[in-house]
């Protein structure tokens, strides 16, 4: 069956066209109004691209060039798809159900369901999402008895994807050892158990479509002079398989119109292809560029620090953003002792900024890494400073640290059914489903507890006994902090994470728990002396007097963070996320925070090819989701495995111009990175008083030199010194240099200056 155009042309008078286009600047005209011919559209943050994409659709249905169903409009996500078409219904009198706009995978299902059988599926296939496919290819490896222990799930179906994200089947996939070569024969057998099933996973989707154009040339031909008009948003997103899916739409005569952005490209990690922008100017372009430059979003200042730091980057198309609307206010810049004084700087900016008129809705805190939230998340939390995690979960709700609780939880009261079965097969250990039937079945029979039946219990359920025993009494005489690190790496968690692909975040989350844990001991001054004694340390429970043993404490603690104080839908409150996450988005005043090296610049992006071009593109989406005021932040110290480490700041400062930024330490107005830390304390905008960063330990009465102190060495450049050994002549500092890592050096020929 083939889906046939039925809405008809419309033309309306030339003055109808000029009011559609009155309010669009010189730029975003010209792309509106191009001629029949493609072209890529290099669209700068905040300059209006998706009201030139739409309103170039509108544009040429209005003018009669094309009908409605003549267009094939893409883009990533069903919200924007579904703004492209509520747009497109405020500006024609049309009726856009039947128009093909959507995502990538919702126009594949759509041609896959119209064309099912020559796709070879079934007209009621079912889509399965990811916890699907996981679930089927766990089953499909219990029938062909795979060991999961060397094959693991995750990884099969990361191979899966891979290849099919990469456009090749199982006969093409790359196999060069034995181990490679099962994971081959295991995707062909999932393969053939999706088409026996009658189902299709997610990156399916977009290859089962672009093969059957592919080879199906009346079919191909028949789309391809259908589409004479191909729109694609956020093209820099876009991986191999979605641009050449995309060809299979463009015929000879076809105008593809493609917006994106390569200094916003920051998804490489999800398969985006930026070489694809210059591909396309290539084989389609053929040199036809618009720069959409003008931003209506940020001010001045904001948009130069942006420009400034991006031209950094050595593979870019190239372009400058500029406002009409005045400079603006400075950046300001904020050097704080420690992850915890940032967090009481943030929280007493944005109380102040709130107390001058500005919701707390319009604010948003960004930090690259999502285990920087739980410091942030305390001090909002302490302060009763209303506030949502956008786009995903707060500290003490993600998946790790629950499991983590939970393994604490059994530690500190066995009986605990819900902690049990929580962590029983996690990481996985063989029990299976019966066998928790069974042993329920037992517990249920005798009166007892999980955990006392576990402990009756033989094979795999007795060593899971017997892991917890043992955990139980090396942690018996730790310090919370050291006994919460043994917990995670002993049961099995640290290294499931780590062999993980996707796991680098939830293992930094599960970092910062040790850290939480060494907080609450020193908050709330406890000598830990071991588990079980009559002279047991506490600390006072809340909400009363009576006192919990530490980890007891700990657990409350993390409960009641993990309760109702995120703001309810609707309510007013500041907005906590990711960088990535803050992409697309923008507001009145935004705190970026955590600017240091090896936290943002990410340390994992200096072994990946191109990786500091990324993380640098990751900075500039982040100050350009500011409108009015900017802050950025950055500590001379941060809680690292439950021990302080000291930082260098991040490179990215040092790449910003010092005329558009204020040194919130110094009120001077300019800020220069690698200077001087604070010697007193200082005030900021909003009241704030920070205490002067205490004085390090000093390295000798002759050395002149401090643990914390900003030192320049005329090889290696500025550094913060961050240990030390021996004393006077024979002293050594270890420095952590900003460009060249951490290095020792010998006081005595170091020739090192205080900066």
């Amino acid at each position: 069956m083939i889906d046939r155009p039925i809405l008809p042309l419309m033309s309306t008078s030339p003055e109808g066209h000029a009011h559609l286009l009155e309010s669009l600047n010189p730029e975003q005209r010209a792309a509106v109004t191009l001629p029949h011919a493609s072209a890529l559209i290099l669209a700068g943050a905040g300059s209006g691209k998706t009201r030139v994409l739409t309103t170039r659709m509108v544009w040429l249905i209005q003018t009669g060039q094309v009908s409605p169903l003549g267009m094939l409009a893409v883009t990533f996500t069903n919200k924007a798809a579904k703004e492209m078409l509520t747009r497109i219904s405020a500006m024609l009198p049309i009726n856009t159900r039947g128009m093909w706009v959507g995502t990538f995978h919702g126009l594949a299902n759509r041609l896959l369901r119209t064309h099912y059988r020559e796709a070879g599926l079934p007209q009621s296939f079912q889509i399965l999402d990811s916890q699907d496919q996981l679930s089927a290819i766990k089953r499909l490896m219990r029938s062909m008895n795979i060991d999961t222990e060397k094959f693991e799930p995750k990884k099969v179906q990361r191979f899966i994807n891979g290849h099919k994200e990469a456009g090749r089947r199982a006969r093409d996939a790359e196999a060069f050892d034995d181990y490679s070569m099962r994971l081959a024969e295991l995707y062909e057998a999932y393969d053939a158990q999706c088409q026996r099933e009658g189902v299709a996973d997610f990156p399916e989707l977009l290859l089962r479509a672009y093969e059957l154009l592919y080879r199906n040339e009346p079919l191909r031909q028949h789309y391809q002079d259908r589409f004479k008009h191909i729109l694609v948003d956020e093209f820099q997103d876009t991986n191999t398989l979605q641009y050449r899916w995309l060809k299979q739409f463009a015929g000879p005569r076809a105008a593809l119109f493609a917006v994106g952005d390569d200094d916003q490209s920051i998804y490489a990690f999800r398969g985006a292809n930026t070489a694809n922008m210059t591909e396309f100017e290539r084989e389609y372009a053929h040199g036809n560029v618009i720069k959409l430059e003008q931003n209506y979003r940020s001010h001045g200042h904001i948009l130069t620090a942006a420009n400034t730091l991006i031209a950094q980057n050595m593979h870019r198309l190239g372009k400058n953003l500029w406002t009409a609307e005045g400079e603006g206010e400075p950046i300001r810049v904020f050097d704080a002792y420690s992850d915890q004084e940032e967090a009481r700087f943030v929280v007493e900016e944005v109380r102040a900024l709130n107390r001058e008129g500005t919701n707390l809705s319009d604010m948003a805190l960004l930090y690259r890494s999502n285990a920087q939230s739980r410091v942030l998340e305390h001090a909002l939390f302490s302060a009763s400073v209303p506030y949502r995690v956008y786009g995903g979960l707060r500290f003490f709700e993600r998946q790790e640290i629950k499991h983590a609780l939970a393994y604490l939880r059994l530690l500190t009261n066995p009986e605990d059914d819900g902690a049990f079965l929580r962590v029983v097969n996690f990481p996985t250990r063989g029990i299976g489903a019966r066998t928790l039937e069974q042993l329920a079945e037992n517990a249920a029979r005798s009166g007892a507890s999980l955990w006392q039946a576990a402990c009756t219990s033989s094979g795999k359920m007795a060593g899971f006994a017997k892991l917890i025993e043992e955990i139980k009494q090396v942690t018996r005489d730790l310090p919370l902090a050291e006994a919460i690190d043994h917990v995670i790496e002993a049961s099995g968690l640290a290294d499931y994470y780590r062999a993980d692909k996707d796991g680098a975040d939830r293992l930094e989350n599960l970092n910062e728990l040790v850290n939480a844990a060494a907080l609450f001991s020193e908050e709330n001054d406890v000598l830990e002396t071991g588990e079980g004694r009559d002279d047991t340390p506490g600390v006072a429970a809340p909400g009363g007097t009576e006192t919990l043993p530490v980890l007891d404490a700990f657990l409350a603690h993390a409960a009641l963070e993990a309760g109702e104080h995120q703001a309810g839908a609707g309510n007013d409150a500041l907005q906590l996320m990711t960088v990535h996450a803050a992409k697309g988005l923008e507001f009145h005043a935004v705190f970026i925070t955590g600017l240091e090296e090896g936290l943002f610049p990410h340390e994992q992006s200096a072994s990946e090819e191109n990786g500091l071009e990324e993380e640098r593109r990751l900075m500039y989406v982040a100050i350009t989701r500011a409108r009015r005021r900017l802050y950025i932040s950055h500590t001379q110290s941060r809680m690292l495995h439950g021990q302080v480490r000291y930082n260098v700041p991040s490179r990215f400062l040092s790449e910003l111009p010092e005329q558009v930024l204020l040194n919130l330490n110094r009120r001077e107005p300019a800020y220069a990175s690698g200077s001087a830390h604070p010697a007193q304390g200082h005030k900021t905008s909003s009241g704030y008083s920070a205490p002067a960063a205490p004085r390090s330990p000093q390295l000798g009465n002759d050395t002149g030199f401090n643990v914390g102190q900003s030192v320049a060495h005329a090889k290696f450049g500025t550094g913060i010194i961050i240990d030390f050994e021996g004393r006077g002549s024979d002293a050594r500092v270890q420095v952590k240099f900003r460009n060249e890592g951490t290095k020792w050096l010998a006081l005595a020929y170091a020739n090192l200056s205080v900066v």
